[in-house]
């Protein structure tokens, strides 16, 4: 599945007003709610806290991935958000997250979390790609930088 047919404009929020990790975790996840793409909002949010009580999603470089793979994902997802100052995610370089995705997969859907984590994680490493994604300026924007992913795939 492509990273754009995962990600739509309503699943974005390109000026996050989370200050934490517990925060951001829920703002992403109820855009996923509001978007109807996860049955119970709680429960999704403890699917992604207990992941990240494993080892933290926070990669580094700026990026946090965090994901569950939970039967309360409706329709596989991948929710964006963009915080200017930074959050504090217990990043694996102790530096702040700029630029969070959010993977919603569904409890059967194969290992859907997984290929999505390595395509974006493989552009990830590009300096100009993050780049690209923290100059962004809307959600068309920032499609058009994640376009270049499904590009490369084919």
């Amino acid at each position: 599945m492509k990273i754009t047919e995962l990600m739509t404009e309503d699943i974005m929020c390109l000026e996050l007003t989370s200050k934490t990790k517990k925060e951001v975790i829920k703002e992403l996840s109820q855009l996923l709610f509001d978007a109807d793409k996860i049955s119970d909002l709680d429960k999704f949010v403890t699917e992604i806290e207990t992941r990240e009580a494993l080892s933290t999603t926070g990669v580094g470089y700026g990026i946090a991935i965090p994901h569950a793979k939970t039967k309360f994902v409706k329709t596989p997802a991948l929710a964006f958000g963009k915080s200017k100052e930074g959050i504090d995610y217990d990043s694996m370089d102790g530096e702040n997250a700029h630029v969070f995705f959010m993977i919603a997969a569904p409890a059967d859907g194969a290992n859907l979390h997984l290929q999505t984590l390595a395509k974006l994680s493989r552009k990830l490493i590009d300096e100009q790609f993050r780049n690209d994604l923290l100059e962004a300026s809307d959600a068309k924007e920032v499609l058009k930088v994640l376009s270049k992913i499904d590009k490369e795939e084919k």
